[in-house]
């Protein structure tokens, strides 16, 4: 069955000018009969452009928040004004204060409830425990990313805060969502923070399937030249047909698949991928 994938809201407009746009991400999947709402961005901005998209967020299944910072979490109590009936999924940690820091300074970014919130607003939720767990017949979340690409490196800004202590924030909470296709893979990417080439070499050995279409945020805005070059041969692989990043991924590295990669789209707010 076709796989459908609406981004509700993104940094950047589309041709749909009554749409809401801000730095965040939010995708709504429908496969078969099942609804799966990826990261709810930074305020209820998501929900008003769903009603303009026809995509209906009384009726979900899952959500799956990608890791715990704001611009794809907070997004969730504007969501339990309008339904809690759906089981949230997070990776292990998506509760760890999360800040950026820089010398003696410090501003918090992760997300704003807690599982009292949840317990309140009578929302079930999981935290995945394994490296692959399987949501629905061939949907599936992964996380637990091997660093085996030496050059996807964390920005050191990146903390937690650990009984008043700051320590690096590794992303152990990152997830992804890949859903097997008739094509092949198609893997939906928050922010990418353990590296956007860790990420799906690990959903391509986990579940033997060749990558077909990957959308989301990949952090390349934080890249060096090397490593972004390694980046661009990495999406020109023969298997993949579909790239559709944004959000993190940074204007340069846009252009550059723009203008090299004809398998490229920008995904922006209110852009529809279908999947058969």
């Amino acid at each position: 069955m076709p796989v459908k994938i609406t981004t509700l809201i993104e940094n950047n407009p589309g041709e749909h000018l009554g749409l809401k746009f801000e730095h965040g991400l939010s995708f709504f999947i429908e496969k078969d009969e099942y609804r799966i709402l990826f990261d709810t961005g930074q305020s209820g901005a998501f929900i008003a452009n769903s009603k303009q998209l026809k995509a209906d967020l009384g009726f979900l299944d899952f959500v799956v928040l990608s890791h715990g910072h704001y611009d794809h979490s907070r997004g969730l109590r504007f969501l339990a004004e309008v339904t809690t009936d759906f089981k949230l999924i997070m990776g292990q940690g998506f509760f760890d204060e999360k800040y950026g820091v820089k010398n003696n300074t410090s501003e918090y970014l992760g997300n704003n409830f807690d599982e009292q919130f949840l317990a309140d607003q009578k929302i079930a939720y999981q935290f995945v425990d394994q490296q692959l767990t399987e949501l629905l017949p061939n949907v599936y979340v992964v996380t637990g990313f091997p660093r085996i690409h030496e050059d996807e490196k964390i920005n050191p800004r990146f903390m937690v805060n650990r009984n008043g202590i700051f320590q690096a924030d590794c992303f152990d909470d990152e997830i992804l969502l890949a859903i097997d296709s008739s094509e092949g893979l198609v893997v939906i990417l928050g922010c990418s923070h353990p590296g956007m080439k860790n990420m799906l070499d690990s959903a391509v050995n986990l579940l033997k399937r060749p990558l077909y279409a990957v959308v989301g945020g990949t952090h390349l805005v934080e890249s060096s030249k090397s490593s972004l070059q390694m980046s661009m041969d990495y999406l020109q692989s023969d298997t993949l047909k579909v790239i559709g990043v944004s959000h993190c991924t940074g204007k340069v590295a846009m252009d550059q698949l723009e203008a090299s990669n004809d398998r490229f789209y920008l995904n922006r707010t209110g852009s529809t991928l279908l999947i058969s």
